[in-house]
């Protein structure tokens, strides 16, 4: 009885089937590995007051400074930590989270600008405090620098800002004129930034919007509606932080305009944008279609939100 000799040949080949069925694993555990983290890091924070909430010892304007701290704070020290500058998996694969994040920061470089321009001058000739001529270009440093230097560093730079005028504030050093005329140019600007957010989510559907004198405006690409969709949610996550802390330092002055009430709705209004995304991606059906829309819906909200902020702003300005 004859008995074949195993060859070199066929060791090889199946040592290299072994090899190639080892890495393949590898590769897919790691794959999976990255869905997890990558599904654990778009996580949204909730809308639990990122200061916490107000205490009694708390001079005017420290609620809103605190406040305007905290989201920025968020921002890096979130799940996965910032996230729109990342180059490395799974980080480099999530566009939802990066543009959420974006959302935040125009609304934290919004109340930077205007604490600095309005809110901490007592007139148009007086200084600009110095933390705030810091803390406003730090804050306005490209999101998506990974490296010397990386927008982490510039943002943290901007938050030991926010800390130095914080203290300043609590001793007396710094100033904050809680006065209708600060609220109302900050109000006109987040106006604007509701104004464009909500075209943008409508023009994901129907017909191009008109422009000034007739012309067609473009329309919202298919693969950036969730993009406007999540930049939408941030924006709206971070006005709802700023508008309670605004509510606690000027509610003096919303009282005597009449205009508490407004606030408030428009916190409600933005309040509802945050509601939990239970399909796995946002939807763009028609607007009366079988499926849902999800851009119309956030468009809805933020509009009625939009119309408060403009209701608010002309309150304000009223004598």
């Amino acid at each position: 009885m004859k008995f074949g000799k195993r060859t070199a040949g066929a060791d090889g080949d199946r040592n290299s089937s072994l090899i190639g069925s080892v890495l393949l694993a590898v590769v897919l555990i790691w794959l999976f590995i990255c869905l997890l983290v990558g599904w654990y890091w778009s996580s949204e924070p909730d809308l639990e007051p990122v200061a916490g909430p107000p205490t009694p010892e708390m001079v005017s304007g420290e609620y809103t400074a605190r406040t305007l701290r905290g989201i920025v704070e968020t921002l890096l020290d979130k799940p996965g930590g910032y996230l729109s500058n990342d180059i490395m998996p799974p980080g480099v694969w999530l566009d939802n989270m990066p543009r959420w994040e974006y959302g935040v920061l125009v609304q934290a470089r919004d109340m930077t600008r205007a604490l600095r321009r309005d809110m901490a001058r007592s007139q148009s000739q007086s200084t600009e405090d110095r933390d705030l001529v810091k803390a406003e270009p730090r804050l306005h440093f490209d999101n998506n620098s990974w490296a010397m230097p990386a927008s982490e560093s510039e943002y943290r730079d901007g938050i030991r800002a926010l800390d130095s005028y914080i203290v300043r504030l609590q001793s007396g050093d710094a100033d904050f004129y809680s006065r209708a005329d600060n609220l109302s140019s900050w109000v006109s600007d987040v106006s604007t930034r509701l104004g464009s957010l909500s075209q943008r989510l409508s023009a994901s559907v129907g017909r191009a919007p008109l422009t000034t004198g007739g012309k067609v405006g473009e329309t919202t690409p298919w693969l950036e509606i969730d993009n406007v969709f999540y930049e939408a949610r941030g924006t709206s996550w971070a006005l709802v932080q700023l508008l309670r802390a605004v509510e606690h330092d000027f509610g003096d002055v919303l009282e005597k305009k009449n205009a508490l009430v407004s606030l408030q709705q428009i916190i409600r209004e933005l309040e509802a944008t945050q509601q939990t995304l239970w399909s796995p991606m946002v939807l763009n059906g028609d607007g009366f279609g079988v499926l849902a829309n999800h851009s119309l819906v956030m468009a809805n909200y933020l509009s009625r939100a939009n119309a408060g902020m403009i209701e608010l702003g002309r309150l304000l300005e009223q004598g």
